[in-house]
């Protein structure tokens, strides 16, 4: 919660190429940097566009890259992504600093801890869209995909994407493959071990969120989160639309499935 009122509460909107958002990368860095992680930022160009109604310039963004020096190329790994940018018009406290809080709260509570393969966390940019279609969406999530080696995607055995996780009583869990999805049986498994309840996404393939970036190149992508909300992409996004025990939840299940 204290990155939920610092991102929307102080910070407050941030589309991916603003001065704001270069403060909230650099807030979150630091955070990071403080837990024990080794980061390293990613900068990419973003095209100008339209996000939600409002006119975006193009410019430059960045992703937050986060390891603790045991990923290996080539060896097996594992990624839990979140992008901090919102639409110019919102203070995204649930989209998404909901999903950066619950990251940070994994990065704590991993930090000193083995898990079952190395851990990457991502920070994405410019993850909300700028035109209607897949190539005007995702942006940061794209480009670190892109820059994966091939051993790189040969070992990812599975990312999620934690994006709008403070809303609700249960977590949605979102495949983005039709039929049986490995990637999105393993998160379930890993929620029960949490002892947390889950919704399923109406909507199959899911395709709203950075995980898409990862499956729709055939690796292994799933989404925690997603829940609707009245202060959707608007003005009333702020901290108290976010409930505590619902990011608790979120964060359970993804240490349970790194575990």
């Amino acid at each position: 919660m204290a990155a939920v009122r610092h991102l929307a509460g102080r910070i407050g909107p941030r589309h991916g190429t603003s001065a704001a958002y270069l403060r909230a990368v650099g807030w979150t860095e630091s955070r990071l940097g403080e837990l024990g992680w080794q980061v390293e930022r990613q900068a990419f160009r973003v095209p100008g566009g339209v996000s939600w109604g409002v006119p975006v310039e193009a410019g430059r963004s960045v992703n937050l890259v986060a390891t603790r020096g045991d990923v290996a190329p080539g060896r097996p790994w594992l990624a839990v992504g979140a992008h901090l940018d919102t639409v110019p018009q919102a203070p995204g406290a649930e989209d998404n600093a909901s999903g950066v809080g619950a990251l940070l709260a994994v990065a704590e509570a991993i930090a000193g801890r083995t898990t079952r393969l190395p851990v990457v966390l991502l920070v994405f940019g410019a993850e909300e869209p700028r035109g209607p279609s897949d190539d005007d969406h995702h942006y940061g999530s794209r480009e670190y995909v892109a820059g994966l080696s091939p051993a790189e995607r040969e070992s990812l055995r599975g990312m999620v994407s934690l994006d709008r996780v403070g809303v609700g009583a249960a977590v949605p869990a979102c495949g983005a493959t039709p039929g049986a999805d490995p990637a999105l049986r393993s998160l379930l498994r890993a929620a029960d071990r949490a002892g947390v309840p889950t919704t399923t996404c109406s909507v199959v393939p899911n395709r709203s969120s950075d995980h898409w970036s990862f499956a729709r190149v055939g690796l292994p992508g799933v989404r925690l989160g997603g829940a609707s909300y009245a202060g959707y992409h608007s003005p009333a996004d702020v901290p108290s639309v976010v409930d505590p025990q619902q990011l608790a939840r979120a964060a359970r299940i993804t240490v349970a499935w790194l575990q």
